[in-house]
């Protein structure tokens, strides 16, 4: 039996993956080449792992679930937005794994059925001195702690209700107390939206991933509102 090739396929590209041969492995949630020596695969053969704690990671930064919102300013500077996106993949696979497949937040497993899946949030530090906005840890989170989250996102998604509901459970508190929460970090939102941030992803640069350049400050409000139009409902 031949062995599988392992790929790093972006999501944008499954459909032209699979539609030269590249399969779907359910248990390990990546794609593969059924053999070597498949034509048009070799470009998406995977690249070295990515190492399970990013040189100087902290994982306990921000742990937990709380609204965190990314200021205006800064839009369009997340990590997928800033990765090769076959760097992405391989991100997304190494976080996930390190959780042990479940949500850091609420320790739920992904579910289909729900429609709950794993996915990767960054938290930041913001240097409020020198205005630098620096990547501290990646996190992985289910859609519903990290649509709570986004809070924002929900709102303009009409989902603000089933968002401050799950904040409520997951984060332990009172509709009052999660009433102020919301209302202090859009504040705080409002605040650091006024300020321009340098972006600084250092905790990557050493670990084989490929950064590229961001929108500039200017721009990156309205590159972020078109790419939302353009996003898939899931990933």
């Amino acid at each position: 039996m031949a062995e599988r090739v392992w790929l790093d396929v972006p999501y944008r590209d499954k459909d032209e993956a699979k539609a030269l041969g590249a399969r779907w492995d359910p248990t390990g949630k990546r794609w593969y080449a059924p053999r070597a020596g498949v034509v048009g695969l070799a470009r998406w053969e995977a690249l070295p792992e990515v190492p399970d704690l990013l040189p100087g990671e902290d994982r306990g930064f921000g742990a937990g679930l709380f609204v965190d919102l990314v200021p205006s300013s800064c839009w369009f500077t997340n990590v997928r937005s800033c990765v090769d996106q076959r760097d992405w993949e391989r991100l997304r696979r190494m976080v996930t794994k390190r959780a042990g497949q479940v949500c850091e937040a609420c320790a739920r497993r992904e579910d289909p059925r729900e429609k709950r899946w794993l996915e990767v949030h960054e938290r930041w530090s913001y240097d409020e001195t020198r205005h630098v906005q620096a990547l501290r840890r990646l996190i992985c989170l289910c859609t519903d702690c990290h649509r709570s989250t986004h809070f924002g996102l929900a709102q303009l998604k009409g989902l603000a209700d089933d968002a401050f509901t799950h904040l409520m459970a997951v984060a332990g508190l009172s509709a009052a107390e999660a009433d102020i929460h919301v209302g202090e970090a859009f504040s705080l939102w409002e605040e650091r939206s006024k300020v321009e941030w340098a972006l600084d992803l250092s905790i990557l640069m050493t670990s084989g991933i490929t950064v590229v350049q961001p929108p500039a400050a200017a721009a990156r409000p309205d590159a972020a509102r078109a790419a939302l139009s353009l996003r898939p409902s899931q990933n």
